[in-house]
């Protein structure tokens, strides 16, 4: 079961692959950032080429490298499979989830000028005057209330 930053496997908690990917890629990115900054910077002081070199080989060439990196890394991240979680079949004894009952027989409602149809006693139209029977309007269902199946 993925949770958060971990994933639970076999042998214990590891991080999940596509999060390390991302942040290694961020990393690198602001990494190899940082460093054609000082690169800049140092041969921007510099007159002669001679001079600039020293600069442009330890800053500037190995932070557009990291650059490069932390660019790879990320589109590696978006595009890593992600293992689905395991399905644990039920067991004797587990609860098993109805698909849930409209809470009264009354029609579906909504609110003039509304997209969406709700339950009777959802949240969002309880206990508001304006809310009216939904009728033969096309209207896509409640997320808060679910007041058909989809």
């Amino acid at each position: 079961m993925k949770t958060g930053w971990w994933s639970e496997a076999e042998g214990g908690a590891v991080p999940s692959t596509p999060r390390i990917l991302l942040w290694g890629g961020l990393v690198a990115a602001a990494g190899g950032a940082v460093l054609c900054v000082l690169g800049w910077y140092g041969v921007s002081g510099e007159r002669f080429a001679e001079r600039q070199l020293p600069y442009l080989a330890s800053c500037t060439v190995p932070g557009a490298a990291l650059l490069v990196v932390g660019a790879v890394l990320g589109a590696a991240a978006l595009f890593a499979p992600v293992a689905p979680s395991p399905v644990r079949p039920p067991e004797e004894g587990d609860a098993v989830e109805e698909p849930a009952a409209p809470s009264s027989g009354e029609p579906p409602l909504r609110v003039p000028g509304g997209t969406l149809a709700h339950r009777p006693d959802c949240p969002l139209v309880a206990g508001r005057p304006e809310a009216v029977p939904a009728g033969d309007a096309a209207l896509a269902p409640c997320p808060v209330c679910e007041p058909w199946p989809r």
